[in-house]
């Protein structure tokens, strides 16, 4: 059961909304269910002689008769408004539960406790099978304001003991730091245009993608414009500083031919200007990427910042630091799922949107802290595709850190970050399933001879006795003996490099021992490719590493690919 608090200052419109027949004739027998007053009501629903202006005149009469009491000082919100809906699946309430519920809701928002005679007066309209809409006042009869605070909170603890006691689906609570949800005329709009998603939501997945590929707000606003969307910027009436931006989809208009535009806290509360400036500082040239020296460079570098992001989502020092992690992993998702290619790219997607909601929570984000994992997935943006199979490599890292996030939520009661981070999970392993696959069946045949193998086995049983039983049964064994062949021939001394992954983090729970090394390994880097480059720095510079940076440009083409929406 869902409840959606807001304010606003028209209280006609909103009842001729209510009893109307909706914007696509969706609102059948409107009518009230439960108001403060039902014998003094009128229902235009039920009520052939009742008309709007009739309603609307008794909800206002005492706002309008206190606000003469108060020198003509209107509350500047006096209508409130919060329609409740039964998730999708749940059965169907009778008038009389609707407006037990609605009676509950008022009373735990503070807007009419039971028993408070002069609280505000309410009306609750239920004009579909699954919903009703609560509107009230917000002006008690003895001229104060109700108490208010945090009502959509209130509201949300309320519905969930309701889902309890009436039997529903039970939903999971949230922190206020969900992103608004589309409206009834949206969702209309977007299936009158023959789109699965809303112009909301498909500017928030396009703010997030290019968000966390560039690095400068400039860039942010260029590549959005690059990429068709319409951007307007509000400046401070002094500084003249950007103070505010809003956003329109291309081809999305209201009924004037005018564009539709969404503030970018309306899209999500990190999409505003202040929390985009946390994560986009314009920061100083030397610190964008370059051309890498080595395409496999990037894809290292981001897969040990995903292990260093889960070490610090494991550690329960700093919170701030584990939320920035979350934060800067939620980029990463947008880029890998960008630069890699494959059929698996509509799970990595999938699990890039899934995780926004995963990435915020009242825990103030320690942005800093995750540079690291920030810069490496700024530096997929402008990769090549991955060489080899180290995109399955950071796959399999994101796979685990995904799991890491949901853990990291349900310890601290966040219910709707961990079941976004778990769904994430869920897409990401089908991505990684698909992909490692064929990657592994390749591996497998091309083992090395049982002389290198059974010295590798030796190796495993000096460097891990606790686990060499279990990765020795692995079916995974003869792909990981490849892998290890490949690292010594890239210079790596094969004994230390199993002691080195064997201890990165635990493998006591995974259920491939042998699969998870191999990824390990195949994250490090070539030791011979990096002894050359060090030749070549002292000879002189390389041309690639003084390669002018990459502008947003391919960034765009890139997201490109996803933007046809629209």
């Amino acid at each position: 059961m869902v409840p959606d608090v807001s304010t606003g200052t028209d209280s006609r419109g909103l009842i001729a909304y209510l009893f109307g027949p909706g914007r696509r004739d969706e609102h059948t027998n409107p009518h009230i269910v439960a108001a403060w007053d039902m014998a003094g009501a009128p229902d235009p629903g039920h009520d052939p002689a009742a008309t709007y202006s009739q309603l609307a005149r008794r909800l206002d009469h005492h706002v309008d008769l206190r606000t003469r009491e108060l020198d003509g000082k209107k509350p500047s919100q006096h209508v409130w408004h919060c329609p409740v809906r039964t998730a999708p699946g749940d059965r169907y309430l009778t008038d009389t539960e609707w407006a037990e519920v609605a009676r509950r809701v008022v009373h735990a928002t503070g807007i009419a406790p039971e028993g408070d005679e002069r609280g505000c007066r309410w009306i609750a309209v239920r004009h579909a099978d699954d919903h009703i809409h609560i509107m009230a006042t917000t002006v008690r009869a003895d001229g104060r304001r109700p108490r208010t605070h945090q009502d959509g909170r209130r509201a949300q603890a309320e519905c969930r003991r309701i889902e309890t006691e009436f039997g529903l689906r039970r939903l999971k609570s949230g922190d206020l730091t969900a992103p608004r949800t589309p409206t009834s005329a949206e969702r209309a709009k977007a299936e009158r245009q023959g789109q699965t998603i809303t112009a909301r939501q498909w500017l928030r997945e396009r703010a997030y993608a290019v968000a966390a590929a560039v690095h400068t707000e400039a860039d942010y606003f260029t590549v959005l414009q690059s990429l068709g969307i319409k951007v307007k910027t509000r400046l401070g009436p002094e500084s003249g500083d950007v103070i505010g931006y809003s956003l329109a989809a291309p081809g999305v208009t209201n009924a004037a031919g005018e564009p539709v535009w969404y503030g970018g806290s309306k899209l999500a509360p990190d999409l505003s200007i202040n929390r985009l400036r946390e994560r986009l500082p314009d920061q100083e040239i030397a610190d964008r990427p370059r051309y890498a020296a080595d395409p496999a460079e990037p894809w290292q570098h981001a897969t040990a910042a995903m292990f260093e992001a889960g070490t610090a989502l494991d550690s329960d020092d700093d919170a701030a630091a584990a939320q920035g992690q979350l934060a800067a992993f939620g980029d990463a998702l947008y880029n890998i799922a960008s630069a890699t290619p494959g059929p698996h790219r509509a799970e990595l997607r999938a699990a890039a949107m899934a995780f926004n909601r995963a990435r915020r929570s009242t825990t103030l984000a320690d942005h800093q802290a995750a540079h690291a994992l920030r810069q490496a997935a700024k530096e997929l943006a402008y990769a090549s595709n991955e060489p080899g199979g180290l995109a399955i490599a950071l796959l399999f890292a994101t796979v685990h850190l995904a799991r890491a996030a949901a853990k990291w939520h349900e310890q601290r009661g966040h219910e709707q970050q961990a079941a976004a981070a778990d769904e994430a999970f869920h897409h990401l392993q089908a991505g990684y399933e698909q992909a490692a696959a064929p990657v592994l069946a390749d591996l497998a045949p091309r083992a090395p001879r049982a002389a290198t193998t059974s010295r590798y086995e030796q190796y495993v049983r000096a460097t891990l006795p606790d686990h060499a039983d279990r990765i020795l049964a692995d079916p995974t064994w003869a792909a990981l003996t490849t892998t290890l062949a490949q690292a010594e021939t890239a210079g790596h001394n094969p004994r230390r490099l199993l002691a080195e992954v064997g201890t990165q983090r635990e493998l006591d729970s995974a259920k491939h021992p042998a699969e998870v090394l191999n990824w390990r390994i195949s994250a490090q880097p070539n030791k011979r490719v990096q002894a050359a480059r060090r030749r070549n720095t002292v000879s002189g510079p390389s041309p690639m590493s003084t390669a002018p940076h990459l502008p947003a440009t391919p960034v765009a083409m890139r997201l490109g690919e996803r933007s046809r929406h629209h």
